[in-house]
């Protein structure tokens, strides 16, 4: 005989020894049905916006956690009423059994108990005077109720209030979500103007101010600048240390503490790069493709990373050990709306150019759209920062945490120039290489800059460094 239960999940361990998470939004709501793996939530950890995938088929009966709550790991966040076997939730005797272990991995999903597929519940509707809690789970009145309903094999769960329902929930991406939540705008009254009725920034500025709020102004890369206005006559704002930018704080302090940092500078004449860079572009090899200077620069370090090996080695001061790494996972710093990130392209000295550009847009996108997870963010064996995008010519990065070296790139400007013993208009770039002095000497971190600037003032001498 079929009996319905109620059963819990817990925030899980999204990996890396992340202790805690904040819920963004939740996918589903109260009555809702969900299917195995379906995705119920969005989730920040300290280091991405991860989709939460549903271990259960069933109805959601309780919401747990509202969004904007910081959750430790294993609390429960969500409750499923699913439908199970009277014999395999309770003996013969009415003794509960022992219950099954529950999968607590991102994308892992508990199996299916029952391929019977369960029936949607009514979803409720609460007015803005409804009590603060209901019993799940909750049928409108004009539903009839069977004459002979099992009963649960769990009682009724307290559930906190859940928000009014809309027929359909409004369309936005997760900054969107996030720059609504901080200005305390409810999606579900602002109307979208975008593709489909997609909710934009815009959308949600002309709504709290009635479309007299001036554009977020944009930073070079094209990355939106946040900034919340302070309430009338206060003299200062507090915003709460969390999310990436604790996570952050947290490994740039550790970083500089604890690697003995060296920063070098090398200005380079890239004009034969830009002129590379501008042959390639109008390549039929290259149609549709995006190719930067960054593109260039990280080839190039690729390539006279074959040659100083040392720069791409890691210290393990448990084990005392100094790990050579044989492959490159490159990191390339990114400035999102959630704050800055350092995603790596994995084996990304087995790319070609052509593949390098490819997963360099694929990550910047992801970065911006707040979708990278937290694997692509982990395993950085050296990285990249493009200061230049932001009109800086150079500066003394601060080590990624595991990492030896980060390479700093600046403006490209025209400036004059030794050229052919006169002087000429060209491009120039500084270079700003730091390295872990544990691991990297001067000489190492010398040469290596001056290789990399080499191949950019005439990218042929790629050629002899393969």
């Amino acid at each position: 005989m079929s009996a319905t239960m109620i059963k819990e999940f817990r925030l899980p361990d999204l990996g890396e020894g992340l202790t805690e998470s904040e819920i963004v939004a939740w996918k589903v709501a109260v009555g809702d049905t969900v299917t195995l793996n379906q995705i119920i939530a969005e989730v920040e950890t300290a280091k991405a916006v991860v989709e939460l995938p549903s271990p259960f088929a069933g109805v959601v009966a309780a919401l747990h956690e509202q969004p904007g709550t910081v959750v430790e790991v294993g609390k429960p966040i969500v409750s499923f009423e699913v439908e199970g076997d009277d014999g395999a939730a309770a003996g013969g005797d009415g003794v509960d059994a022992p219950a099954k272990r529950e999968p607590n991995l991102v994308g892992y999903g508990a199996v299916l108990e029952n391929s019977g597929r369960p029936a949607r519940r009514a979803r409720s509707f609460a007015a803005p005077s409804a009590p603060a809690a209901a019993h799940v789970p909750v049928v409108e009145p004009a539903t009839p109720a069977p004459a002979a309903a099992p009963a649960p094999v769990v009682a009724q769960v307290e559930a906190p209030p859940a928000p009014t329902q809309s027929a359909e929930r409004p369309r936005s991406t997760p900054p969107v979500r996030k720059l609504a939540k901080d200005l305390g705008v409810d999606l579900a009254a602002v109307t979208g103007t975008g593709e489909f009725g997609l909710i934009t920034r815009d959308d949600v500025r002309n709504f709290v101010g009635g479309g007299d709020l001036p554009v977020a102004p944009r930073d070079l890369a094209g990355v939106s600048v946040q900034a919340q206005a302070p309430a009338q006559g206060e003299r200062e704002t507090r915003t709460p240390i969390k999310g990436v930018r604790k996570f952050t704080a947290a490994a740039m302090v550790s970083s500089a503490f604890t690697a003995p940092h060296v920063t070098e500078f090398l200005t380079v004449d890239v004009t034969p790069t830009m002129e590379l860079l501008a042959k390639l572009k109008a390549s039929r090899a290259f149609a549709g493709y995006k190719l930067t200077p960054l593109t260039i620069v990280s080839k190039a370090v690729l390539i006279a990373l074959r040659n100083h090996p040392t720069l791409n080695t890691r210290w393990d001061e448990a084990k005392q050990e100094i790990v050579q790494y044989n492959y490159v996972n490159l990191g390339i710093a990114a400035a999102t709306p959630r704050g800055l990130t350092v995603p790596n392209i994995k084996d990304a000295d087995r790319m070609s150019l052509l593949e390098l550009s490819t997963a360099l847009t694929g990550l910047t996108d992801t970065a911006r759209a707040g979708k990278t997870s937290p694997s692509e963010l982990s395993g950085g064996t050296i990285s990249i920062t493009n200061i230049g995008v932001f009109g800086i010519d150079a500066g003394t990065p601060i080590l990624n945490p595991g990492e030896a070296a980060i390479l700093a790139l600046g403006a490209v400007r025209k400036m004059p120039w030794e050229y052919r013993d006169e002087v000429a208009l060209r491009q120039v770039m500084t270079l700003s290489l730091s390295f872990d002095h544990r691991l990297v000497d001067g000489e190492q971190g010398s040469r290596f800059l001056q290789d990399l600037g080499a191949m950019l003032s005439d990218p042929g001498m790629a050629l002899a460094m393969v």
